[in-house]
């Protein structure tokens, strides 16, 4: 329990930063119907249970032309 009293300082924000981006993407997946790939629903299971990789996998790959 102490090595986590170190490291909180590195923690906290990682967490904050993830939760950030994974609001962010599911806004954006949830307001928009096209995708370059996959469906609304395989991009939300995507974004929620793949922490810091899903999001920015949405932005890169997933988010298709704004209308």
């Amino acid at each position: 329990m102490e090595v986590l009293k170190e490291y909180w300082v590195f923690i906290v924000p990682l967490i904050i930063a993830e939760l950030a981006l994974m609001v962010a993407a599911l806004t954006h997946v949830l307001r928009h119907s096209n995708y370059r790939f996959g469906s609304r629903a395989l991009w939300i299971f995507i974004v929620v249970f793949f922490q810091i990789i899903g999001p920015l996998a949405y932005f890169i790959f997933g988010r298709g032309v704004d209308e």
